[in-house]
């Protein structure tokens, strides 16, 4: 971009547009993570996802502040979301599935397919969103899934059988709690969103090359497994609910 560009440009259109390269840094990190999942490092594949759903979780909320789709009208950021988004919450945990061994003989083919397909349709599905901004179905979120399967050590049938619900349930009009936007409870939920990555952060470094998380760290394991437990419960009360919560 040349320097005339740059000077014809309005403050709030260079905002726009820092805002932009900001989002499109996590195609960066997706494709750091595919770097270390192809050198069999599963730790550091998962510490690039979670980057790149670090940067999913700020960008949002600057775009909406500085309101960069009036500034630029002509770029469609949530496109490029969109992009990066199923590459790092469905395209890469597929490849993961694929290539690190959660599934059963002659499933990891089967499981990767299903994730890359079935998610197709929650980043195309325009009522994804309820009124209160926890999903519809389930939102393609495949990376916490993959790495819940790595730090909780579960069994490959039980991954297999995890896959086949999650893909399911994606045309399924179960809630999913959207941990910054929903509005019901969120001090409490931004709280354990937190407290649940710094957990999550911890235990993929403890682990490395080693396993028996539960008896090594039972602490941070079982708090991983307790923070968890509140997003499904806070999905359940809003799905049986069955309208939303009062503004």
């Amino acid at each position: 971009m040349s320097k005339t560009l740059v000077r014809r440009l309005e403050p709030e259109q260079i905002t726009a547009l820092a805002i932009h390269t900001f989002t499109a840094s996590g195609a960066l990190a997706g494709f750091m993570s595919l770097v270390h999942l192809f050198r069999n490092d599963i730790t550091g594949t998962l510490m690039w996802l979670g980057i790149a759903l670090v940067i999913d979780s700020i960008d949002g909320p600057l775009a909406r502040k500085f309101r960069i789709s009036e500034a630029l009208p002509g770029f469609d950021g949530a496109i490029l979301d969109h992009v990066i988004d199923y590459s790092t919450y469905t395209l890469i945990p597929a490849v993961i599935l694929y290539h690190v061994g959660f599934m059963p003989p002659g499933w990891d083919l089967t499981a990767a397919g299903l994730v890359v397909v079935t998610s197709l349709y929650c980043f195309a599905n325009k009522s994804l969103k309820t009124r209160d901004n926890f999903f519809s179905g389930f939102p393609a979120t495949w990376n916490l899934v993959v790495l819940a399967f790595y730090i909780l050590e579960t069994p490959p049938a039980l991954n297999a059988l995890v896959v086949v619900l999650c893909a399911a349930l994606t045309f399924v009009p179960l809630t999913f709690v959207h941990p910054f936007r929903v509005r019901a409870f969120r001090p409490l939920t931004m709280a354990l969103t937190f407290v649940w990555a710094a957990l999550a952060v911890f235990l993929v470094l403890e682990r490395g090359e080693h396993t028996g998380l539960m008896t090594r760290t039972p602490a941070a394991y079982w708090g991983f497994i307790l923070v968890s437990i509140y997003f499904v419960v806070i999905s359940l009360r809003r799905s049986i609910r069955g309208k939303p919560d009062p503004a």
